[in-house]
């Protein structure tokens, strides 16, 4: 009985239209997919051969490009360089999972993942960038901030957490403060993952459907629907007054998870000069439909 590779292979042999050939080419790299250990799994759950077989696609891709953050990683220690990375965007937009994916297989001892509590009384009392300030990264380390001091410009008057005083001087204050951060050496990258409203909505009521991603929500994220005009005017604000030829904001089509992430990897891997870029083995140039920089003539997505 004649597998189908050779059933493939007879065919290969006795056409010559180009556009068939490739047909049966692509056939055949989906077939050695689904007999992945991976592509199996995802046949088991019953999963649709075309969604299996973008899985397996996304996770070989993904691998890829994680060997090249390890290389990243080991040359900004052994450099002592300094790398901040500030994951921004509305709730739910994929910030979390995104971090996740970039430090998966990264030494746990060269990188810091920031997520801020809320501030404490104390805190409040302080000067804004304080309790920022000590979670810098160290030379030779990554820092991977999810939400930053940002909250100031987007989430606390929104919500009424700061007053309009306090919003204004950090307007004023935060492009020089990152301007000071760059000049003294520390690589900078702003994302802001972007998703439509109704991909927002969906991921709201998978939360509230499983109880294993119920503890994301929160009283804040109950009303970023309602707020969701609101949130669109400080976000604008933000844009406008805080992306500068040096510190630019980096927008990440995130109604995508899987893309949202591949990409924004390959962005970061773009923009760092690390050892060894010229034997990746993965496309390091981000597709501009998912990752572009912010400008102010862009139809943006939320």
């Amino acid at each position: 009985m004649k597998t189908l590779y050779e059933d493939i292979k007879f065919l290969k042999e006795r056409i010559d239209r180009p556009e068939l050939q490739q047909v049966l080419h692509d056939l055949e790299h989906k077939v050695r997919l689904l007999r992945t250990q991976k592509g199996l799994r995802q046949l088991v759950k019953k999963k649709k051969i075309a969604k299996a077989i973008r899985y397996v696609e996304y996770e070989d891709e993904l691998v890829r490009l994680q060997i090249e953050l390890i290389k990243m990683q080991n040359w900004i220690y052994e450099n002592k360089k300094r790398l901040m990375i500030i994951f921004e965007g509305r709730d739910a937009a994929g910030k979390g999972g995104a971090i996740k994916r970039f430090t998966m297989h990264l030494n746990p001892r060269k990188y810091r993942v920031v997520a801020l509590p809320a501030p404490t009384e104390v805190e409040k009392g302080q000067f804004y960038f304080q309790r920022y300030f000590q979670h810098l990264p160290n030379p030779g380390e990554i820092a991977f901030f999810d939400r930053s001091w940002y909250n100031r410009a987007i989430v606390e008057p929104v919500y009424g957490f700061c007053s309009d005083d306090q919003y204004e001087k950090f307007m004023k204050e935060v492009p020089e403060i990152e301007h000071a951060l760059i000049d003294d050496g520390i690589m900078l990258i702003k994302f802001w993952f972007s998703i439509s409203k109704e991909t927002q909505k969906k991921r709201f009521e998978e939360r509230m459907r499983n109880p294993l991603k119920q503890w994301k929500l929160s009283p804040v994220d109950k009303k970023a629907q309602e707020l969701w005009d609101e949130i669109t005017k400080y976000k604008e604000r933000m844009f406008s007054r805080t992306h500068t030829a040096y510190s630019p904001w980096i927008i990440v089509n995130s109604n995508d998870k899987k893309l949202a992430r591949l990409e924004s990897i390959r962005y970061v891997l773009s923009q760092v000069p690390y050892e060894g870029k010229e034997e990746a083995k993965v496309s390091l140039i981000p597709d501009p439909d998912v990752v572009q920089r912010y400008h102010r003539r862009n139809v943006q997505i939320d």
